[in-house]
């Protein structure tokens, strides 16, 4: 769900710490966007974060 298709961005684990230092876990999510874009010479839905549309690593289908 969260992953890109183009550079295999995922989930990210870490430890959110307060003000007091306790600690709890907590994840980081990518902007992954469902755009219509073409692969492989036709247009196709795929999962994409918002660093490789605006890299231009994506061409999308109008």
């Amino acid at each position: 769900m969260a992953k890109c298709e183009i550079c295999n961005k995922e989930l990210a684990f870490g430890i959110k710490v307060s003000h007091s230092h306790r600690r709890s876990n907590r994840i980081w999510k990518p902007n992954v966007k469902r755009v219509k874009a073409i692969v492989n010479g036709s247009p196709r839905r795929i999962n994409v974060c918002t660093r490789c549309l605006r890299s231009g690593k994506v061409t999308r289908a109008i």
